[in-house]
């Protein structure tokens, strides 16, 4: 797929029905203070949120990371991978940190931050040019460009590039199917007989109750903007690149990440579909990860990627006190936005 295909598209709209592999109830995501997320339709039908915009953004980027690294599939696209040392010894990158290249262990590293204002062009107190800023990101981290960034632990928190790609999945039609169960202790059901120092009212017997649904129809729900890239005056090769790339992730996705929950386990019901762009179909997983595997040669060769394509540093961590670390900020939402 060529972006010459979509022609001058705003967003590529795609949607594909789900299904539980097995039965017909399934759990859906739930909040503490909320439960399952149900709501009435203005067609007077009752929908269910199945999964949540940021939980489907965490199960995207999880499809193409292999522990903390890149899969070897993908090998040449650009990431930020860091090891801690000091009090934690740990490996970890842009691929997991919940807020890409705004983690406290990359941006904080000051061989990232030198490495970033001299990609990005940023200057303190001027004007930000954002196709620049674009093309520093890309440079160093394009994944970040999909899912979003917001730069908040960098100098005054101006740089924010907002969530490209999204998706949620939903049902409409819902009833529920209420369950339950008992947590048996076969010897002493009254829970009398205890452990020394577990206090916690966990023995005995325990019955409990558990909430399922039904639904007429469950679809999951994907939406590409195409338009913020164009407006951060990309190249064609990055845009492109972007595009394939969140395209393969929403193809394996679907292939391999639809068990959401023990008692959610989805399959794909239906073709994935362009909703607005007629006449687009969107190619296989293998398809398409040749596709993604030739732009990384195109981008790399136009001189686009950072070389070597995985930026390697060292960050030193220090262990606080509980006081301390409740003294900081709140961190920014998720996902960028």
């Amino acid at each position: 797929m060529h972006l010459n295909e979509i022609g001058a598209e705003q967003r590529l709209l795609l949607e594909v029905d789900l299904k539980p592999i097995q039965g017909s109830r399934f759990q859906p995501t739930g909040f503490a203070d909320l439960g399952a997320a149900v709501y009435q339709h203005p067609d007077g039908r009752r929908r269910l949120l199945v999964e949540s915009t940021q939980s489907m953004a965490n199960r995207l980027e999880a499809v193409i990371v292999r522990q903390a690294d890149v899969i070897p599939e993908l090998k040449g696209m650009p990431y930020v991978r860091v090891q801690l040392k000091g009090a934690c010894e740990a490996v970890t990158s842009s691929l997991v940190e919940p807020h890409r290249i705004n983690s406290p262990f990359i941006i904080g590293n000051s061989n990232f931050d030198e490495l970033f204002r001299q990609a990005t062009g940023y200057r303190r107190s001027e004007i930000l040019d954002w196709p620049k800023l674009a093309r520093g990101v890309f440079r160093l981290d394009p994944n970040s460009l999909i899912h979003g960034v917001f730069m908040s632990n960098f100098e005054d928190g101006r740089i924010r590039f907002p969530r490209a790609l999204s998706a949620f999945v939903e049902a409409e039609g819902v009833g529920e199917a209420a369950s339950g169960g008992v947590k048996i202790n076969p010897f002493d059901p009254t829970g009398t007989i205890r452990t020394p120092g577990v206090s916690k009212d966990v023995y005995g017997n325990v019955p409990y109750h558990r909430m399922e649904y039904t639904a007429a129809r469950i679809t999951a729900y994907f939406n590409i903007d195409l338009a913020l890239w164009r407006g951060y005056e990309l190249p064609a090769e990055a845009q492109e690149f972007l595009l394939l790339l969140s395209l393969f992730k929403i193809r394996r996705l679907l292939e391999t990440g639809l068990r959401f929950r023990t008692a959610c386990d989805l399959t794909p019901d239906s073709p994935l579909r362009s909703v607005r762009t007629d006449g687009i179909e969107i190619p296989e997983p293998a398809q398409l990860l040749e596709a993604v595997q030739a732009s990384i040669k195109k981008c790399s060769a136009a001189g686009l990627f950072a070389e070597p394509p995985v930026t390697e540093l060292e960050t030193n961590t220090v262990k606080t006190s509980k006081g301390e670390a409740g003294s900081q900020e709140e961190p920014e939402p998720a996902g960028g936005e």
